[in-house]
């Protein structure tokens, strides 16, 4: 059959729609073999194809993407795809790309055909349309919403032409698949016919749901197929053909896909929007439990409309050129093999260093099992506002609970076997909303103990960004505190239920149904203490040291947190960075202010202690509290974050005579997280007069990455940012140069006085973001190297000097400033607190504005007081930075985990307004 080509729409003789050349429309008739039609019977159908633009490259295609829309849209959501595909840096990348976006039967512009045409039908007429097109060479198919099925249907029929799949937004049904409430709605009889058909409500509803809005010319395109009654039949029978229940006469063909994908074996891209209200993240996860291969993005606030909502053409020829083009079409080569356990949503990044420097794999959970036998204390919990009974001579000592390392050793088994016993698996992922102490550790070395990945999401993020965090992370097992699971249940966060701690009796049975728990850790460790003693709990694998271990959430202080893995390697790594750089030896006793290093105990053989304070907000951390964890295990070594350390020294005169006695003990101080300056790094030595105060620079992807103590910053000096030392054991550090524009430089240098991005090589660097291709891709993009997002320079000594974030830069008329150096000045100021210097205007002559927190604070935040105003702007002067204006507000946006990363952006946007004469409200 010869395709043709349709005249361009009146409206414009060169873009009928916006983003939509004229060039692209074509008509092709078809000899139908569906069921649905008699013999001998064609079909009209419409489809966008930019042949003639890939011909006017004079390069043979890559491949072709075979687009397929979903109910209600039609050819026109690829449009960026029909464009993106022969750009120049698509051709750079092994392009063009042949792209044929299809217009479904009964759909968009092609014929109304007046049956009802079934999943199967769907799939048959695709290739029919395939075979009439003559399509021939390696097809990607791409597709969305109900148009993803029918495309992975292709795929399954098409294997010898298939090369890839692309998937946005869409879903195989998983087993006991219940309709979305949207769906319920559009297919409950009294609505449907009206809502989907005689109506354009279906329409509206979907086209509402794009985040931002639809343009009005963009939102009229979309709807222009389907102007009248007639031409939406096809609307509301797609609809009605959504297999909802195993009798649905769909069921077969959809079992036919669900099952044919997970063979498929090729490369697969899934591009998602979580706030998509019909396909949320539980299909996400069904699809790459059948599809583990897949590279996964999710857009954190892109919804249904994904296409739409956020560019996803640039990162999919991305992933074309890397995974696909050049004739890494038959499989997926060039990734690390799969063990096919768990998906990873991400390919090994190549950028990353691997720790292989042939020292032999030493698992997390060996320094407990070496000590199994030792009644010697392993970890004490300070009980919450409890105390002993006091003395005439002393004050009330705090209440504790312990653990010794032979009942850790047999508690960390015994719950392994009663997890296992529930059907945690190797690979399966379990949420932990467990605060630091006796049970959050046991159930991280049970979990490692059976291969499984724990999911750690700091409280911190609050409820939208815990939500977030776990939906993302799509947990197959929570465990939670009861506060924790009532969040789960009001927020539908995924996974099994188990509960951290007994109900009382009077209330179990009516909380297991309220709370759907499946089980609490107390029965599980009893459970699998009678299995293990009865000899019947299954032995547990052996760990693969390149499988997931750990999803750690990042602060979210620059953005929506992102999930960092750590494979078991990486993690054991850490562990044995820490152990080199800080002599961390059996025997050290920890107190633990900071939650990552609680958990790090047992596997660094020191007896841990987590204070009385709320480890979500760090800044709860008093003096008292610090001092009583220590003296209960005699603690030789603290590791706080620096908002806790501000609030250690402030509350320090509640300190007794026995408090101060403990804290002499203490050998070696640790603060990260941010900058500290000397003033209070000297009160907290003061505090702990025997210890060696050290300040790791480091980050969830890389913790720690440089270190120096108290001496090393005084014996630095003064400089454009805050210096913090030198690699520790085993990394590396090198400069990405910032150009002008604010760009980077990718060809690293170690050159002092250079100012650029902050690269990091490291064993215990991240694995991969998780299911943040993009992201991931970024962050690698310079071979061998994470990049931080920091920005910073070397010196002659080799320390590095932070100077800000990259995202923070000053792009001005007379070039590119970092933040740090006049924040530090104008912290110097009296009556200043803390200090923001942000860029306010379009980049490339943005002014600086200083916004400062003030002690005492400011009653209504604004411009500064002339008096104060003068002396910022001549303290910034001192680091040759020219403030154009200084606010003074209340309090300065920082995020909850460290209480000192200031949201620069948010700031910036705020200072904007104020400047504007706007009123401002909060940043």
């Amino acid at each position: 059959m010869v395709a043709g080509t349709l005249p361009a729409s009146p409206a414009s003789a060169g873009e009928p729609w916006p983003g939509v050349r004229a060039s692209w429309r074509r008509s092709l008739s078809v000899p139908s073999t569906a069921a649905v039609d008699a013999p001998g019977t064609s079909r009209q159908w419409h489809f966008l194809d930019n042949a003639a633009d890939v011909a006017a490259t004079g390069v043979e295609p890559a491949g072709t993407l075979l687009c397929v829309h979903g109910n209600p849209t039609w050819s026109y959501l690829w449009r960026t795809l029909l464009a993106g595909a022969t750009s120049p840096a698509t051709l750079a990348a092994g392009g063009p790309w042949r792209v044929i976006a299809v217009d479904q039967l009964d759909m968009g512009f092609s014929e109304r055909t007046g049956t009802f045409r079934r999943l199967g039908d769907r799939i048959t007429d695709l290739s029919d349309f395939t075979a009439a097109l003559g399509l021939s060479g390696p097809v990607v198919t791409v597709g969305h919403d109900w148009g993803g099925v029918i495309s992975l249907g292709w795929a399954v029929r098409h294997r010898e032409q298939l090369a890839g799949v692309v998937l946005t937004n869409t879903a195989v049904h998983p087993a006991g698949f219940s309709l979305p409430p949207a769906l319920k709605l559009a297919l409950h009889p009294a609505v449907h016919q009206w809502g989907t058909t005689t109506s354009a409500a279906f329409l509206r509803v979907t086209h509402g749901l794009a985040q931002p809005a639809l343009a009005p010319a963009v939102r009229d395109a979309f709807m222009a197929p389907y102007r009248t009654a007639p031409r939406r039949a096809g609307v509301g029978n797609f609809v009605a053909d959504i297999p909802a229940s195993p009798s649905h006469p769909s069921w077969p063909a959809l079992e036919e896909v669900s099952s044919g994908i997970r063979t498929l074996g090729v490369p697969a891209l899934m591009m998602w929007g979580p706030k998509d209200p019909v396909f949320s993240d539980r299909y996400l996860r069904d699809l790459l439990e059948r599809m583990p291969q897949a590279d996964v993005h999710r857009f954190e606030g892109a919804g249904h409309l994904v296409q739409e909502d956020r560019d996803t053409a640039t990162p999919a020829f991305g992933w074309l050129a890397k995974n696909v083009a050049g004739g890494r079409a038959a499989g997926p080569a060039g990734r690390a093999p799969s063990t096919g356990l768990t998906p990873t949503g991400a390919t090994a990044p190549a950028g990353a260093s691997r720790p292989d420097d042939g020292a032999p794999f030493r698992p997390m959970l060996a320094g407990l099992d070496a000590r199994r036998d030792d009644t010697a204390v392993a970890i004490v919990d300070m009980v919450p506002g409890g105390s002993a009974p006091s003395t005439a001579s002393s004050s009330p000592a705090p209440q504790t609970r312990s653990v010794s390392w032979a009942e850790l050793a047999r508690d960390v088994d015994d719950l392994a076997s009663g997890l296992a016993d529930l059907g945690v698996r190797r690979g399966n992922r379990v949420s932990l909303l467990v605060p630091p102490g006796i049970t959050l550790t046991t159930l991280i070395y049970a979990c490692l103990r059976l291969g499984a990945v724990i999911v750690v999401a700091d409280a911190g993020l609050g409820t939208k960004g815990m939500g977030r965090a776990i939906k993302g992370a799509g947990p197959d097992f929570l465990v939670g505190i009861e506060r924790a699971l009532t969040g789960a249940r009001i927020y539908n966060w995924p996974g099994v239920k188990i509960s951290a701690a007994d109900f009382a009796p009077s209330a179990d049975a009516a909380k297991r149904r309220l709370l759907n728990v499946a089980a609490t850790v107390p029965q599980l460790l009893a459970n699998g203490r009678v299995l293990r003693l009865a000899d019947s709990a299954p032995a547990f694998p052996a760990v693969n040291p390149d499988d997931d271990a750990a999803v750690l959430f990042t602060s979210g202080s620059t953005g929506p947190a992102k999930g960092v893995v750590y494979t078991h390697r990486r993690l054991a790594a850490m562990r044995d960075t820490l152990k080199a750089t800080y002599r961390l030896e059996a025997g050290t006793a920890l107190v633990a202010g900071f939650a990552p290093f609680a958990l790090l105990g047992p596997a660094l053989g020191a007896t841990s202690v987590t204070p009385d304070m709320d480890v979500t907000a760090p800044r709860t951390l008093t003096a008292t509290a610090l001092a009583d964890a220590a003296a209960a295990i005699n603690a030789t070594a603290v590791f706080a974050s620096p908002a806790a350390l501000v609030n250690v020294v402030a509350t320090a005169a509640q300190l007794t005579a026995a408090h101060r006695t403990a804290l002499a003990g203490v050998d070696l101080v640790l603060s990260a997280g941010a900058p500290l300056g000397v003033p209070l790094l000297a009160q907290v030595q003061n505090l702990a007069p025997n210890a060696v105060l050290h300040t790791p620079y480091g980050m969830t992807e890389a913790l720690p990455v440089t270190d120096i103590s108290l001496a090393g910053i005084r014996a630095a000096g003064p400089g454009n940012g805050v210096c913090v030392g030198v690699p520790v054991s085993g990394a590396a550090v090198a400069i990405a140069p910032v150009n002008p524009d604010g760009s980077v430089d990718p060809v690293p240098t170690t050159d002092a006085g250079v100012t650029g991005e902050i690269l990091v090589r490291a064993p215990h660097a991240k694995e991969r973001y998780d299911r943040l291709w993009i992201t991931q891709e970024l962050s690698t993009s310079i071979p061998g190297w994470h990049r931080s997002g920091d920005v910073g320079h070397l010196d002659a000594e080799g320390r590095l000097w932070v100077e800000g974030r990259m995202a923070h830069l000053l792009t001005m008329a007379g070039g590119v400033r970092t933040p740090v150096a006049g924040e530090l000045a104008a912290e110097q100021v009296p009556g200043v607190a803390r200090a923001a210097v942000v860029g306010v205007g379009p980049a490339g002559a943005q002014v600086a504005v200083a916004v400062v927190e003030t002690d005492p604070a400011v009653k209504r935040s604004g411009l500064a007081a002339a008096g104060l105003a003068a002396q910022l702007r001549a303290a910034a002067a001192g680091t040759g930075l020219e403030l154009s204006a200084v606010l003074a507000i209340k309090a300065l946006p920082t995020d909850i985990r460290h209480n000192s990363k200031i949201d620069r952006t948010a700031l910036a946007a705020w200072a904007a307004r104020i400047l504007a004469g706007e009123k401002a409200g909060r940043p």
